[in-house]
């Protein structure tokens, strides 16, 4: 074997190089650990993956919601709102959110305007944004009555989105991410709000599913390498 390959051979190594905890709490520590030796020029964000035992080809077996993490998420969040009413324009705005409107709103979506993190409409709306839900259902924006975002109380979605409400949805290979947080948090802040996380996961459990519902669970910061949590400790 010649040195060349013995490098490639030593980098692909340490490419693939696994990481587990025992629980949680070590994972989150192992976590922070791996981005502080990093020395990353940004804070990065600490994300869970879920694979669950469920068959995300059946319509009934979608694992959904939303939760409002105690400690946030550390994220900057951007909100826009849907509503033909002026005084929920008006408390939308007030309450944060970036941009209110409805057809122009949908207009500026079209033309491929997506600089936003959450979006929230009034019931009365859904009909009119629907021929945007191409665009805003992959990306996991479209407003749902699930998780808060279809609602008459602009002003409370508003207002737990920025304060970091986490929405949560399976993709095609039966597997939940979503943000709990940054890497500088307090490892008892980031504890919480896995925990809460989890806890809402685990209530989304559709009725039909068999067999073990939490397959597999990782942490891993933005840039960072997985670290598996054994699954019985959660």
């Amino acid at each position: 074997m010649t040195k060349k390959e013995k490098k490639t051979k030593k980098v692909k190594a340490k490419e693939v190089e696994k990481y587990s905890a025992a629980n949680l709490e070590e994972g989150l520590k192992k976590v922070q650990e791996l981005s502080a030796a990093k020395k990353r020029k940004f804070v990065e964000s600490v994300d869970i993956a879920v694979n669950l035992g469920i068959d995300s080809k059946q319509t009934d077996q979608t694992v959904k919601g939303s939760v409002l993490l105690p400690n946030g998420s550390g994220k900057k969040v951007k909100v826009i709102v849907f509503a033909a009413n002026e005084d929920q324009r008006k408390t939308a705005l007030d309450a944060g959110a970036i941009l209110v409107g409805l057809e122009d709103l949908v207009a500026k979506i079209e033309e491929g305007f997506l600089d936003f993190d959450v979006c929230v409409a009034t019931p009365d709306v859904m009909q009119k944004i629907s021929k945007v839900a191409k665009k805003l259902g992959p990306r996991g924006l479209m407003p749902s009555p699930k998780n808060g975002t279809v609602t008459t109380d602009v002003k409370k979605a508003v207002t737990e989105a920025i304060k970091g409400k986490a929405n949560f949805k399976n993709d095609k290979a039966g597997t939940v991410h979503c943000q709990i947080g940054k890497v500088d948090f307090e490892i008892n802040a980031l504890l919480e709000n896995a925990k809460v996380i989890i806890k809402a996961i685990k209530e989304a459990k559709p009725e039909g599913t068999k067999g073990k519902f939490v397959k597999d669970f990782y942490l891993s910061a933005t840039m960072g390498p997985s670290v598996q949590v054994a699954v019985d400790s959660l």
